[in-house]
Parts: C-alpha cells; sequence; structure tokens
C-alpha cells in the first residue's frame, strides 16, 4: 500500500485531529500541525469544529462570526457543513460571515468571481441571512477601494472580531491573496497578484491571459486577530511551501509563516502536503526511528543522493554521519544494507511490463502467468494514457497482451473555443460541399462565435470539445497498435459539468466502471495515481476505480488482478515507492512522441498548461529521463529513459 505514516484508521481517527510523532520528532515546527490520511476526514473534522462552534454560540444567544475562504481545499469543509444543515440540523441563522478576498474586477455574476463559488459550495445550502453574507466588491470603484476596504474592516470590528478563520495556502506562500512581500501589520487591501498566483488559476479563467490582476483582500493582520485559525492544505503541490511555512523563519517572502506566533492555530495536512516536514521526509535526523522496511529503502536512497554515491559505495562512516547508526548496528554492516538495496531496486527494472514467461515470479515486479493478460488502461483525461505512460503502453501491446484503454472522461473543457469553431467550421463547410443542411450546427457556430468567459459553454459546444477530444484519443490509440473495440469512452458523468468544478462521483460512474471491469476481466489494470488535489479529475477518476474495485471484491472479475498506478505529467513517484520501472530505447521514447501528438488541441499553448511553460511530450521526457538519470546515480544501468509505477494492493 502506498501509506507515508501511520496513522490509525479507526473510526475516532478519522473525525479528530490527531497527533502523528512525538515532540521530539516535531520540534522543527514552529506551528501546530495534524495529519490525517484523507484529505475528506481533515474537512470533516473542521467542518464538526465549525459546527460545535455554530451551536455553543447559537447556545449563548450570541451570533458566531466566520471567517472563510475559497479554492479548492475549502470545498471538503463546505461539503460537510452542507450535509450537518440538511441531516443533523445545524443552523446558520446565527452566523456572520466575511470572505478573506475577490478578485479585482469582478462582476458577483461571473462564474469566476468568489461571490458564486460561495454560493454555490455553501450559501444557497443552508439557511444564512442574506445580510450576514459579506464579500469583498470586486466591482467598486477603484477610488472607492481604499474606503471600501476600511469600512470592510470596520464591519469585522463591529462584530467583535473573527471567532474562526478557515485558511488555505497558495504555493506563494499566501494566505488570502497576501503575496510575498505582505507586511506582517496589513489590513484588508487591493494588491497586485503573483505570477505563479495567476498560473495557478488560469484553467479556471481559460488561460492566463483571462486571469485579474489584482484582488481585494484580507490583511495579515486581520487574519491573526481571529481567536481560532485553522489552515489547511492537500496534495504534494503544496508540500513545498507548507514545510517553508511552518519550520522555516517569519518572513514577508512567505507570508503564511507570519501565523507562527497565533496562540490558536492548528495546520491540516493530508498524506502528500506533510512530505517535505522533517518528520516525514528524513524522520531518521529529527529522532530515533521504527525501521520498517519502506523506512530502510527509502533512507538508503536518499543517503545515495545525499552523498552523491552509488549505493554499492556506501561505507559505514556515511551511514554514521547522516543519523543512520542504529539501522547499521542493526543490520550488521554497510556491505550487506548495500547489497540488499542495490538488488531490491534492480528486481523493480524490466522490460516485460505483463510480466515474462519462464523467468522467476519472485524477482519481477509482474507475475509470469498468464503469458498473455488482459489489460484495462484507466485515463482521466482522453491524453493520459500516452503522456503518462505511452512507452509501456506500446510494450504492452507489442508483447501481445489484450491491451483495453478506458477514457474516464470527456475532456471537453481543455477544448479552446477557437479550436472547437475551427472544427466546426470545417464540419460546416462539408455539409454546404455535400449540399447538407445542419441548423443546429449553424446554431453551434453562431454561439461560438459570440462565446464570453464568463459564461459556461452550451451543451452543444461541449459535445463538439468532446468529439475532438474524442477523435485525438482514438487516433493515438490506434497508433499504439489497438483496434476500435479495445478502446472505451466512459465520459463519466461526474465530469459533465461544462467547468472546472465538478460533481462528486455518483452511481452512473461507478456502474460504468464495474461494468466494463466485468466485461475485460483483467490481470491488470492501470490507473492515474496522481493524489495532489482531492477535487481534482485524475484524483476523482481513482477514487472511482477503488470504489468499483472495492464492490467487486470477491468477484470474479477480479480473482486475478493487480492494480498499477502510473502518475501524470506532473510528477513522478519518488525512487524508493517505485516497484516496476520500465525502461524505454531511444526509438520509443520516439515514438512515444508521435502517440502524445495526436492530441494536437493539447499542443502549443494549451488552457491547462500550468506553471511549466513546456509542451506535454517534453515535460513527459524530461520525467522519464530524470527517473533513468536517478537509478543510474544509484549505481543502476544507465538508460535512455523509465516509466515508473507502483502497485497498489486492494
Amino acid at each position: 500500500m502506498i501509506d507515508l505514516l501511520s496513522i490509525h484508521n479507526s473510526p475516532d481517527a478519522d473525525i479528530s485531529y490527531r497527533h502523528v510523532g512525538s515532540t521530539d520528532l516535531t520540534r522543527y515546527e514552529k506551528m501546530h500541525v495534524e495529519v490525517f490520511s484523507e484529505s475528506d476526514n481533515a474537512s470533516i473534522a473542521v467542518a464538526r469544529e465549525i459546527a460545535d462552534l455554530i451551536r455553543a454560540r447559537a447556545y449563548q444567544k450570541k451570533q458566531c462570526v466566520l471567517g472563510l475562504a475559497t479554492g479548492s481545499s475549502p470545498i471538503g469543509v463546505y461539503k460537510e457543513l452542507v450535509r450537518l444543515h440538511e441531516k443533523e440540523n445545524l443552523s446558520f441563522r446565527n452566523v456572520v460571515t466575511f470572505n478573506l478576498d475577490e478578485y479585482y474586477p469582478m462582476e458577483r455574476s461571473d462564474i469566476q468571481s468568489y461571490w458564486h463559488f460561495m454560493q454555490e459550495n455553501l450559501f444557497k445550502h443552508v439557511d444564512i441571512t442574506p445580510e450576514n453574507i459579506h464579500i469583498p466588491d470586486g466591482m467598486i470603484e477603484l477610488a472607492d477601494v481604499y474606503s471600501h476596504c476600511m469600512q470592510y474592516e470596520k464591519m469585522i470590528d463591529d462584530h467583535g472580531g473573527l471567532d474562526f478563520q478557515l485558511l488555505g495556502i497558495g504555493r506563494t506562500g499566501h494566505v488570502g491573496f497576501n503575496e510575498p512581500g505582505s507586511n506582517s501589520r496589513s489590513l484588508t487591501r487591493l494588491i497586485t497578484l503573483d505570477h505563479l498566483t495567476r498560473v495557478d488559476a488560469a484553467p479556471a479563467f481559460q488561460g492566463m491571459n483571462n486571469v485579474p490582476t489584482r484582488a481585494i483582500t484580507m490583511g495579515i493582520n486581520t487574519i491573526r486577530k481571529a481567536k481560532r485559525v485553522v489552515l489547511v492544505a492537500w496534495g504534494h503541490k503544496k508540500a513545498e511551501i507548507v514545510q517553508t511555512a511552518v519550520e522555516g523563519e517569519r518572513t514577508s517572502v512567505v507570508p503564511a509563516s507570519f501565523l507562527q506566533d497565533h496562540d490558536n492555530l492548528t495546520v491540516l495536512l493530508d498524506q502528500e502536503a506533510c512530505s517535505e516536514l522533517r518528520r516525514f521526509k528524513t524522520p531518521w535526523l529529527v529522532g530515533p526511528v521504527n525501521w520498517d522496511e519502506d523506512l530502510k529503502r527509502k533512507a538508503i536512497v536518499w543517503l545515495s543522493s545525499y552523498v552523491e554515491k552509488p549505493i554499492l559505495k556506501l561505507t559505514e562512516r556515511d551511514y554514521n554521519n547522516h543519523g543512520m547508526s542504529d539501522l547499521l548496528a542493526r543490520e550488521g554492516s554497510a556491505y550487506e544494507l548495500n547489497i540488499q538495496m542495490y538488488n531490491a531496486l534492480q528486481h523493480t527494472i524490466t522490460g516485460w511490463p505483463g510480466g515474462k514467461e519462464k523467468t522467476e515470479g519472485q524477482n519481477r515486479p509482474e507475475r509470469p502467468q498468464p503469458k498473455h493478460k488482459r489489460v484495462i488502461l484507466f485515463s482521466p483525461h482522453p491524453d493520459d494514457d500516452v503522456i503518462s505512460m505511452g512507452g509501456t503502453f506500446l510494450r504492452l501491446v507489442d508483447q501481445g497482451h489484450e491491451v483495453h484503454v478506458a477514457y474516464q472522461t470527456s475532456g471537453n473543457i481543455a477544448v479552446s473555443d477557437a479550436d472547437a469553431l475551427r472544427f466546426a467550421e470545417f464540419s460546416q463547410q462539408l455539409n454546404q460541399h455535400a449540399k447538407v443542411e445542419n441548423p443546429k450546427l449553424d446554431q453551434v457556430i453562431k454561439r461560438l462565435r459570440k462565446q464570453k468567459r464568463s459564461e459556461k459553454p452550451h451543451k452543444e459546444v461541449l459535445n463538439i470539445k468532446g468529439l475532438i477530444r474524442r477523435g485525438e484519443a482514438r487516433a493515438g490509440a490506434r497508433f499504439c497498435g489497438l483496434p476500435d473495440d479495445q478502446i472505451h469512452h466512459l465520459d463519466l458523468p461526474f465530469y459533465e459539468t461544462g467547468d472546472n468544478q465538478k460533481n462528486p462521483p455518483g452511481e452512473a460512474d461507478y456502474e460504468k466502471t464495474i461494468e466494463l471491469i466485468k466485461k475485460v476481466r483483467p490481470h491488470q489494470i492501470y490507473a492515474a495515481g496522481d493524489l495532489a488535489d482531492p477535487h481534482g479529475t485524475h484524483r476523482v477518476c481513482l477514487d472511482i476505480v477503488f470504489e468499483s474495485l472495492k464492490r467487486l471484491k470477491g468477484d470474479k472479475a477480479i480473482k486475478d488482478t493487480w492494480l498499477w498506478l502510473y502518475r501524470g505529467a506532473w510528477q513522478e513517484w519518488p525512487i524508493h515507492e517505485i516497484e516496476m520501472a520500465v525502461p524505454l530505447s531511444p526509438q520509443e521514447v520516439d515514438k512515444k512522441r508521435q502517440a502524445i501528438f495526436f492530441h494536437q488541441s493539447q499542443k502549443d499553448g494549451v488552457m491547462f498548461q500550468g506553471e511549466d511553460d513546456r509542451e506535454f511530450w517534453q515535460r513527459a521526457e524530461q520525467r522519464n529521463r530524470e527517473t533513468a538519470r536517478r537509478y543510474n546515480q544509484l549505481g543502476l544501468t544507465e538508460y535512455e529513459a523509465m516509466e515508473a509505477f507502483r502497485r497498489w494492493r486492494f
């Protein structure tokens, strides 16, 4: 199992803050940190604390003043608050809210406004009094912004200050929109957004050019005056900034670090967001540890990289000088440790991802039997298959396995209006050439020509965008050698909202997935193991696979199924977590690139570019080459590139 932490999975652990590690292990942390096995459990815990506070204030016949945040991190909290209102009679009649921030300029009616976000995720689902909702006005005249901000401060003070402030953290270290350079005594004000903040917001705005450059935000001092502060962060993308804010010095370069001196603050993290904290990244340098096999492997790989020596050249002095003397004393000698770890890593490398007949199975990642396996490759978007594991995909087909690709979502929102219009006009011209009338297509073209960014795309527009991605995916899979009857477009319903915010997975999503699994009866399943964003498409698609397999427990369709997880274009598994590494030749790297090129709508300035301006094929190649380089640095054979996988034992 992929499990960075030893956290109890009792019902009590799921609904309460759990302090992981001794005081010694947390001595570098300047904020109180709690870690949960899953972000959902942490969100429930926060929501219940808020609910208890609301009820306590109501019992005292007082208002409860909440400071609220937007973004993906608090969505789970709001979801649970809505459930508590609907199922457990939690009333918001005595609640007054003040939101942290709003883009400027920004109409309330814009689907990217934080007013819209709060209405959709919380306010319209509960019984809060509209007059008690306060969000900065994104359309105030520039000359009036200062007085508006001072009035916002006064309203908070007039309500006795914030009883509870919920926060997320941006990758620049911002809380609210207090970007690097913010003063610890800053108040509500108009600010300029950091480039990285705008990059992170670009997908929601359908491109960087549409992201506002300014915002109105509560100040650091406003936040610090709250009686209780809870900061939540999920996923590996937040891990580095969390470590800096929690363990680093107080500095305006990382505004969240100013919260270190708050006397009633808790930081809640999931397994990925905590991974850079010292007690999880290098616990042997912090204090005594329990040396299980996973930790031993992690430590030796780290030591080899840190001292820049191949594993077989590590000495007793290397171990003793880097907090691993107790491991050395337990195992007996560096020589034995080195050989053991070298062999373990060597056995992860295979050119036969579906297993190789007439080999010793215990020394290879996959079983030798059956010789020809049935395989399902789940691809969250219509290009993740070739971007993330295109080389392995080609190997599986070439080695005679029955490979099925299942594109879990349509990917329609990642197609630009310009591309959709180009294809629609091409279809219109074909119709005119064939003297065929298609009034519906003509209407779609009119809509595309008038489409505004702030409007949700029409269903027919989304259909065209989905067809574009479906055609690209089919062409890429055919290039890899698949017949059409082994290419499956699931078009899972949770995705089909027309914008970044998706619906929770439902029965139809599970039914479609289970139906395919029962039809294929796979020996292998490959799925995207990106755990970064609990509300991101990759994570939701993975959870649907997990739940489907759970529901199939005991069914003969999965009796012999192994589940392998790959990572997406953004990140690779750490070397110590890799259980199967598939080397690629220069020719296979080139063929993988060609497969990616079939996804033309995702080239040349794509909508979900992220902070990396390279194209997806460039990122994939660099990541695969880096994995091969790191294996080689550890003293193993040098390859052109490698794709990596982690087995999930369900």
